[in-house]
C-alpha cells in the first residue's frame, strides 16, 4: 500500500492538465469578480440618470 501511494505521488502524467486547469479557474474566477463589479456600477449609473431624467420631467 505504501508503495501504491508513493507511486502516486511520483507519478507526474497528467500534470499539465490539472496546471491548466488551475490557471483556468483562476482566470475565470477574476472575470466573473470584474464582470460582477461592473454590472453593478452601470446599474447605479442608469438609476442615476433615470433618477435626474424624472426629476427634470417633474419639474417641467
Amino acid at each position: 500500500m505504501k508503495a501504491l501511494v508513493f507511486g502516486f505521488i511520483r507519478d507526474e502524467q497528467g500534470q499539465d492538465l490539472v496546471e491548466y486547469a488551475l490557471i483556468v479557474a483562476a482566470v475565470g474566477l477574476a472575470l466573473i469578480t470584474t464582470v460582477n463589479q461592473l454590472s453593478q456600477g452601470i446599474v447605479s449609473l442608469y438609476q442615476s440618470i433615470t433618477g435626474d431624467l424624472s426629476s427634470i420631467g417633474a419639474q417641467q
